[in-house]
């Protein structure tokens, strides 16, 4: 598939304590499609890495930051040099990330056709996600519907579909519509930064679509012996991330734009979430520690 779009995009990826060999692997793909800047959270031992990096023909920045600024504040310096070089659209990527082929051209061209057939602004494109590790394919949620919540065709396209929520790894945004929608939310750090801005540009008018056109291979949290994760009703993390997941869904579920379908739905995940590291974790006192007092932060969080 070849691209015909004379759009100028550019991939952002971030990363902190990456995993080089999937590092690696992520910037080889990208190095055949795109150009693309890497912006790294002042991860440690990186200088071989950082040799490693700047050989692809491809990769137009290296940003190192003096220390970890979280994944929103990082995104958005990725945004602004990216608006700085006159790009169209940007790619978001997590470092352990895998593509299938030709998922640039693909992502554009499936973009370009929901901007053509919706009756909305498009803010951004998702693929379609699976996890490596299970197969498992995850739907393009919609939280304020009681029936056909998930996968449901948007403007009638067989391959497009309508979406309140897109992960942040491989999400395409139109950067000609971020000075409306604003950039991600520093305050929030790492968790839960896709879903507050998604909420917001969906509030201003904007739609989401998700896409069967490209793929993108990826593992949301950590393994687990969970029949919760296992599932995929809710994804593990360790006893410090519980700490901003746990702060900033209690945040968001205040803010008047937070679909009132997600605040239910998510009340009750948390909920079952909380109560399963509780019983089950050797960790417990850690999550309760990190869950409790997120929660009490949440108040003073702008």
């Amino acid at each position: 598939m070849s691209n015909s779009s004379d759009q100028k995009c550019c991939a952002i990826v971030v990363t902190y304590n990456p995993d080089i060999t999937a590092l690696l692997k992520l910037l080889g793909q990208l190095n055949k499609e795109t150009e693309f800047i890497v912006i790294d959270n002042a991860s440690e031992g990186l200088d071989k890495l950082c040799e490693s990096i700047v050989v692809y023909e491809r990769c137009k920045n290296l940003l190192r930051l003096s220390k970890n600024e979280g994944l929103a504040k990082a995104i958005n310096i990725g945004i602004d040099w990216a608006i700085a070089n006159d790009c169209d659209y940007v790619f978001l990527f997590d470092q352990d990330s895998g593509l299938c082929d030709l998922f640039v051209d693909r992502m554009i061209e499936a973009y370009e056709r929901a901007e053509e057939i919706g009756s909305n602004r498009v803010a951004a494109l998702g693929p379609r996600v699976i996890n490596p590790q299970s197969m498992r394919q995850t739907p393009f949620k919609l939280f304020n519907r009681i029936m056909l919540r998930t996968d449901r065709y948007f403007a009638g396209s067989k391959s497009h579909f309508m979406a309140d929520f897109l992960i942040t790894s491989g999400t395409m945004l139109s950067l000609k519509y971020i000075a409306e929608i604003g950039g991600m939310k520093e305050s929030y750090f790492i968790d839960n930064v896709d879903l507050e801005w998604c909420f917001r540009a969906k509030s201003k008018g904007f739609d989401l679509v998700g896409t069967d056109e490209a793929v993108l291979y990826h593992a949301i949290g950590e393994r687990s012996i969970s029949p919760l994760v296992r599932a995929g009703i809710m994804a593990q993390h360790n006893p410090s991330r519980t700490y901003y997941s746990s702060r900033n869904r209690t945040h968001l579920y205040r803010a008047a734009y937070a679909p009132l379908g997600w605040v239910l739905r998510d009340i009750v995940r948390f909920t079952m979430k909380a109560s399963w590291l509780f019983i089950a974790s050797g960790e417990r006192k850690q999550y309760w520690q990190n869950i409790s007092s997120g929660i009490r932060d949440a108040r003073s969080l702008s």
